[in-house]
């Protein structure tokens, strides 16, 4: 939150030109004033938003992917997670998400909060959603998409968190809403999911 004591800290646009336009990333320079009247450039990333989910199975075990992530060049785990389409609610993202990669749907789902994954470069943000009320149906990948669907328990993907083999900061913050969840600390307000929905 931005309140009047904060005045000395904001940096200004002065000026902005566009550096990529692509499919997936928007990029831009921009000229800016500085709280001490200086000027400075920002490199940045404009990014339409995503959603990731948390999804809870009645045994107690939480649904995870493994995905090969070409920047790291290397096997990801992460919860499932999607970008937002132009004008898409993020429950009906995360709904989408949740069907098309992992063939799930819900009968309950919660909006616990946000994160911003890359803040110093990056306008995205990424809301984290809670499912419970499992049920398994046949995914529907997106053409070009290669995932495995995996499960483990909190503890286990915890001990993964702390290992270092889970690294993904949406996941690390999804493992921290899932253990103050879990402990009573933070508390969750749950909807039930259309009784027509497909997760599409």
């Amino acid at each position: 939150m931005t309140t009047n004591d904060d005045q000395h800290l904001i940096e200004h646009k002065t000026g902005s030109e566009e550096l990529l336009r692509g499919r997936f990333l928007h990029a831009f320079r921009d000229t800016v004033r500085l709280p001490d009247g200086s000027s400075a450039t920002r490199e940045f990333i404009k990014h339409p938003g995503a959603v990731m989910v948390v999804p809870m199975l009645d045994d107690g075990r939480v649904v995870l992917e493994r995905q090969y992530r070409y920047p790291l060049q290397q096997v990801m785990i992460e919860f499932p997670a999607g970008k937002l389409d132009a004008g898409e609610d993020t429950w009906d993202c995360a709904r989408r998400e949740l069907f098309e990669e992992t063939g799930y749907t819900a009968r309950e789902w919660s909006r616990a909060g946000v994160l911003h994954p890359v803040l110093a470069y990056s306008d995205e943000f990424i809301e984290i959603w809670f499912a419970r009320g499992l049920s398994l149906g046949e995914r529907q990948l997106d053409a070009g998409e290669f995932l495995d669907v995996i499960s483990a328990t909190p503890d286990e993907l915890l001990a993964w968190c702390r290992d270092g083999r889970v690294t993904d900061s949406k996941t690390l913050s999804g493992m921290l809403w899932l253990q103050n969840f879990l402990s009573g600390a933070w508390a969750l307000e749950w909807r039930t999911a259309p009784v027509d929905d497909a997760g599409r």
